[in-house]
Order: structure tokens, then C-alpha cells, then sequence
């Protein structure tokens, strides 16, 4: 008892220092906002460090209270209050890592690099804890005789794996080995994606000539010539590598030599030889996971990751997309004969490169099709197109989204929704950050700033964020999006529907917390809709107008459906064939990254006109994203929500009972079950591959 009141002393008088702290910490302190979001216009760089020390002491007190807690273990003294535990860490967090994200500065670079070996060391402390380990392992021994929920024996399986994929099996020499791992890998994953957002943002072209405009769309030219004020060249046009501006200029720019520049420009981010190179932290990055793995018994880093994945083993991965990978790159070759002999049909006798696809696929799509981007743009603005996912989200289940203006945000940017049931419960908050800056990374993402979970039978409701990098407005034009963008749009939406519509116990459990070649399942089917004549007819209306898109253009849309695949494809996979590549190494030796890339690449047979979709050096998906082992998760999912759409097919695009069951079975549950048993309680039988193949004629 003696120990017991000890301890409830401890806890107090941290409790009455973070008190203290939080009178001037709003990161510590109960938030007086609506729903409790995050005091954004209160929050400051110098806030963070603090929090975390103070979020990290008072996690240690949670944890050390299981650990000494004289009672017999079970699943709700052990595995619950361990789960609760760190609740503030989570929040100050969440709050860190989203702004880091999309509204970074060197000063809060600078705190990730101090915080994340304290982040690392605090969570190694937490799984070696023997003591803490002993406790989960002695419920994990009675889980046959406790009487468990499928979530609570999913709960109770995620953390004694949990410890013990993260060490506490090991020596004392091998637990301090992957404490050295672990805090160099985080600093490492780090510095590389600084380096990638530092290169996206140094490289300008400028333009001084309207001769060099020659091709460009007149809103692309707008958008160049604003970007050149804002950069202090007036007069002048500008063009970087963020894909909003460099896209359209490699598809439209009848300057060779510029298409070029910029295009090498991308592709080399990271592979400069200066202080921002990422080819040694590649290296170094593949050899200290592979390491970690053959310290926790993996022959591979793949085989350590597709563990808890639901492909398994890199055998089925590796099946997948050489499934894949034939019919795509034999489309491709066929592809790339057409782009040349559009070149040697106007009359050059150059040979087709990889800055010049872009350019030639327009032109072969506007001979073949009478379509090019351009002809869509104006049917695409970015508040219809949001406001058509919304409508798609009410008619498959009901929820209603409403704008709330009176609320803290980080970026003028942001726009936050609530988000109702269609009786009116609060469902939960998803802010929305569309527009690239040189604060955000590139790319688009779902985020969440916190997760849904079930507490002391309060449901606590998720607030998500969808970050893109879209097209901004330009002159007296709103923002109107590529189809590209527009299917980035309704994807990243998914993910913010998985975390919304989440009803699960526990956070770790909740929304998106699912293997990760699952979680794109939710996303990727929404891209489905996008394309459909119905649901165009929504959100596709003309930005002057406000006229529907025209059934001619709908038409034009569905017949070249299949156009420029083998290259999409094709780019997809041989990235996901390098991320496997990387990570299916068994000797820990230091690379030349260019060299094994190369030697990947010339295995699959890629084609010198195509370049892998990601070089390793601007990788950050895997190499400062998570998704190590992991890229070929977007074309498995792919198989999965190109099946789950036929029920939407066969049923009616907009059928509410079908929704309702994917809702149930899927968006509501997380990862509270294995994926394939929550799947086929949704679609009575296991995926075929078949409707993915012919969504991508590659049949």
C-alpha cells in the first residue's frame, strides 16, 4: 500500500507542475475551443519542446502506475490503462506532426530534429520495460480463458506483438543496439524529408521570353507570372518543381530543352552532390532497417513489415505486381511507339525521352480522343468538386458537411467542416488545406488531429485534415483542377471517411489504424465515382456557367479511359518493385543508390523512355513516409476497391443499403478485425483481380 500512496503522491505533484507549465503552454492546457481543436492562433514553435518533455514525464508516470500496480494482471488494469496512457503525448503530437507537415519552418525543423531521438528513446523505454512487458505477457498467457470481444483480443494480440516487435525479447546488448538503431533511423528519415521539401523549393525556372511560353495554356502563363511576383521577378514567369506548376508545363510546353531542364530538375532532388544529397541516407537508412530486422529474427526489413501486413511475405507482394507488370509494360512499349511516330510525323527525328511523354501523350490524346486537359479544367473547380465528395458521402450515408468560419487555423488556407449524421449527432471535424506553399510538403495527405475512440462510454468524435497540393486560383479565376487532382481530391477524402465514420473502443484500433495495404481500400474506391456520367454531372459544372458538363465531353472522358495506362502503370509499379528491392536486401553493406536503382530497374525490364515513378533519393514515402515495404499497398488496395465498386455497380452507384454495408464493414471498424474477414463480411467472397486488370485495360 505503501508504494500504491507513494505513487498517487508522484502523480500529484506532477499533475500540479504541469498545472504550472500549462498556464503559459496552450499546448497543456484544457482548450476552450469548439469541439476542442487545437488553439492554433495561440500555439507557438516555442511551445513544443516544453510539451513534450511535460507530455513524455506524464506518460512515464501512467506507465510506471501499470507496472506497480500490486493487483493481479488483466485485461482491463493492463492492456486498457496502458492503451489510455500517453493521451497528452498523442495530443501535442498530433498537433506537431501536422503542422510540420503542412506549415513548417526552420524553426520547427529544428524541434523535430531535437525531439525525435526523445520521441524514439521514450517509446524504446515504454516496450524494454520489463517488468511492464512481464504484465501484457501474463494476460496474453490467459487470452484463451478471458472472455474477449474480437476488438478486445485484436487489442490484447496489437500489444503483446506490439513489445515484442519492438525489443523486449532481446538481451541487454541487443536492446541497446536497437535503441541506436531506432534513434538514428528517426533522424535520418528526418533529414531527408527536409532535404526533398529544401531541393522542391530552391529549383526556379524563370522565363524572360514570351517565346518560351510557346504552348502553354493562357491560365497556366496567369499562374506563372503571379508565382514570378510573389518571387520578386515581375515581368517575369516562373515555374518549380511542385507538380501544380511543373506538370502542366512538360504537357504543353513546345520548348524542348526547357521540358528538359525542369523534368531533370524533379527527378534529381536529393541526387545533387551538395548538402541536401539524399544517396548516402538511402544507404544507410536500408542497411540500419535490415539490421533492426535480423535483430528481431527477420531475415529482411519486407519480411519484419509484411508481418502485420495482410500480404504476408514479400513472395505474394512480388506476385502481385509481376501479375501486373507484364500486360502494363507491354502496353507501355506499344505506347511509347505512338508517341514517337507522333514525333516523327511532325517532322523531327529525335528519339522520344522521358520529358517528353508528357508533351506527346497530350497531343496523341487530343488526335485520338479530341480531349486534352485543358478542355476539363473549367469543369473542375475546386469548391464543386469538394462539394460533390460531400454530396457522394450524403447520399451513400446520409452525413451532411457545414463550414464553421469562427474557429482556429494554422493557414489561411484551411477550411474546417463539421460533419453530422443525418439526425444531426456530431459526426466529427475534417479541415481541408488544398494549396502549395513552400511550408508543406509535396504530395496530398490525410491527417488526423485526433482519433475516435470510446472513453468512459463517451464516444470521442475524430477531427481529420485533407492536405493537397492543387492548383491555385489565378488571376480572377478560382482554382481549377487537372482530373488528376480531382481524383487525388476524392481519395484523400476517403481516408478522412475512414477516420470519420470510425466507431471502435480503442483509438489504437480506430479509423485508419488498419495494415497498411488495407487502409487504401477506403480511399481508392471513392476514386471510382469520379468518372461516372452521374456523379460528373454533380460536381463537374462550368466555373463561369455553372452548366453541367456536356455528355459529348462525358463521352470523350469514357473512351479514353484507358489511355496513357501502360505508362501510369508502369511508373506505379516499378516503384513499388524498387521499395521491395530496398527492402528484401539480406547483407547490411553500404550502396551506391544510383547503381542499385539502375540494377533494379534493368530486372524489371523498365523501358529508357519511362522514369520509376520515384527515384530512391526523393522517395519519401519509404524513406520518410512509413510506407517501407509497403508502396505496393496503393495496387493491392487497388485489387480490393476495384472488386468492392462492382457492389456498387451491380446495386446503383448511389445505393444507400450497399453504402450502409461498407460503412458497417468496413469505414466503422478500423482495424478491429483482420482485413480479409472485414472484407468478405462485406462482399460474400474473397477479391478477384480480374476488375482491376480491365479498369486499367490491361485485360
Amino acid at each position: 500500500m505503501k508504494r500504491t500512496r507513494s505513487l498517487f503522491v508522484l502523480l500529484a505533484i506532477l499533475l500540479v507542475s504541469l498545472a504550472a507549465i500549462a498556464g503559459q503552454n496552450p499546448l497543456l492546457e484544457k482548450w476552450d475551443t469548439p469541439f476542442d481543436v487545437p488553439p492554433f492562433d495561440r500555439i507557438q514553435v516555442e511551445h513544443f519542446m516544453p510539451a513534450y518533455r511535460a507530455a513524455m514525464e506524464k506518460h512515464v508516470a501512467e506507465v510506471e502506475a501499470v507496472v506497480n500496480n500490486p493487483e493481479v494482471p488483466t485485461f482491463e488494469n493492463t492492456i486498457v490503462v496502458l492503451e489510455r496512457s500517453g493521451a497528452l503525448l498523442t495530443r501535442v503530437n498530433a498537433v506537431f506532426r501536422g503542422l510540420n507537415s503542412a506549415n513548417t519552418s526552420d524553426e520547427l525543423q529544428a524541434v523535430a530534429k531535437e525531439v525525435s531521438p526523445l520521441i524514439s528513446e521514450h517509446f524504446d523505454d515504454i516496450a524494454m520495460n520489463e517488468k511492464l512487458f512481464e504484465r501484457v505477457k501474463a494476460v496474453f498467457g490467459e487470452r484463451e480463458k478471458i472472455d474477449l470481444t474480437p476488438e478486445q483480443s485484436m487489442l490484447l494480440e496489437k500489444a503483446y506483438k506490439g513489445f515484442v516487435r519492438n525489443g523486449a525479447l532481446l538481451d541487454e546488448a541487443g536492446k541497446a543496439r536497437l535503441r541506436e538503431i531506432n534513434k538514428e533511423l528517426s533522424l535520418l528519415s528526418l533529414t531527408f524529408a527536409e532535404n526533398v521539401l529544401k531541393e522542391t523549393n530552391k529549383f526556379e525556372l524563370v522565363i524572360e521570353s514570351k517565346d518560351d511560353l510557346a504552348g502553354l495554356p493562357d491560365a497556366v502563363i496567369a499562374g506563372a507570372a503571379e508565382m514570378a511576383t510573389q518571387r520578386d521577378y515581375d515581368g517575369k514567369w516562373v515555374f518549380t518543381t511542385q507538380k501544380p506548376s511543373m506538370l502542366p508545363f512538360i504537357q504543353y510546353s513546345e520548348k524542348r530543352e526547357l521540358r528538359e531542364k525542369i523534368f531533370k530538375a524533379y527527378i534529381n532532388r536529393g541526387n545533387n552532390g551538395d548538402e541536401l544529397d539524399n544517396k548516402e541516407i538511402v544507404s544507410k537508412m536500408a542497411s540500419l532497417r535490415l539490421r533492426r530486422a535480423n535483430l528481431l529474427g527477420y531475415e529482411t526489413h519486407a519480411n519484419y513489415i509484411l508481418e502485420e501486413r495482410m500480404a504476408k511475405e514479400s513472395k505474394n507482394v512480388y506476385d502481385l505486381l509481376w501479375k501486373i507488370w507484364k500486360p502494363a509494360l507491354a502496353r507501355a512499349k506499344n505506347e511509347a511507339k505512338e508517341l514517337q511516330a507522333m514525333i516523327v510525323e511532325e517532322g523531327d527525328d529525335f528519339e522520344l525521352m522521358p520529358w517528353d511523354w508528357w508533351y506527346y501523350a497530350e497531343k496523341v490524346k487530343k488526335a485520338k480522343y479530341d480531349l486534352d486537359e485543358e478542355m476539363l479544367r473549367p469543369y473542375f473547380e475546386l469548391e464543386n468538386v469538394r462539394n460533390g465528395v460531400f454530396e457522394l458521402a450524403n447520399r451513400l450515408w446520409g452525413i451532411t458537411f457545414e463550414e464553421i468560419k469562427d474557429i482556429p487555423v494554422y493557414h489561411e488556407d484551411v477550411r474546417v467542416f463539421e460533419v453530422k449524421e443525418e439526425d444531426g449527432t456530431h459526426v466529427g471535424l475534417i479541415y481541408t488545406d488544398y494549396f502549395p506553399r513552400a511550408s508543406k510538403r509535396g504530395g496530398a495527405w490525410c491527417g488526423a488531429y485526433r482519433d475516435q475512440s470510446i472513453v468512459d462510454g463517451k464516444n470521442i468524435r475524430p477531427i481529420m485534415s485533407n492536405c493537397g497540393n492543387f492548383s491555385k486560383p489565378t488571376g480572377d479565376k478560382p482554382a481549377l483542377l487537372s482530373y488528376d487532382e480531382v481524383t487525388t481530391l476524392f481519395h484523400e477524402f476517403g481516408h478522412g471517411l475512414h477516420g470519420l465514420l470510425s466507431n471502435s473502443s480503442y483509438e489504437r484500433l480506430s479509423g485508419t489504424a488498419v495494415a497498411w495495404d488495407f487502409v487504401e481500400l477506403p480511399a481508392q474506391i471513392m476514386e471510382n465515382w469520379c468518372a461516372e456520367p452521374e456523379m460528373m454531372k454533380i460536381y463537374a459544372r462550368h466555373y463561369e456557367t455553372g452548366e453541367p458538363i456536356p455528355d459529348e465531353l462525358i463521352a470523350k472522358i469514357k473512351k479514353a479511359k484507358h489511355f496513357n495506362q501502360g505508362f501510369a502503370t508502369t511508373e506505379f509499379i516499378a516503384a513499388a518493385f524498387l521499395d521491395m528491392d530496398w527492402h528484401t536486401l539480406t547483407e547490411p553493406t553500404e550502396l551506391d543508390a544510383i547503381e542499385f536503382e539502375n540494377e533494379s530497374m534493368a530486372k524489371i525490364g523498365l523501358i529508357d523512355e519511362i522514369v520509376v515513378r520515384y527515384r530512391s533519393y526523393y522517395y519519401r514515402h519509404i524513406f520518410a513516409g512509413g510506407y517501407s515495404s509497403g508502396y505496393y499497398s496503393y495496387i493491392w488496395a487497388g485489387v480490393l476497391d476495384a472488386d468492392a465498386f462492382q457492389a456498387f455497380k451491380e446495386a446503383g452507384l448511389f445505393d444507400r443499403e450497399t453504402g450502409n454495408r461498407f460503412r458497417e464493414h468496413i469505414l466503422s471498424k478500423g482495424g478491429t478485425e483482420e482485413p480479409m474477414t472485414l472484407y468478405v463480411r462485406f462482399r460474400g467472397a474473397e477479391p478477384s483481380i480480374e476488375p482491376l486488370l480491365e479498369r486499367r485495360g490491361l485485360k
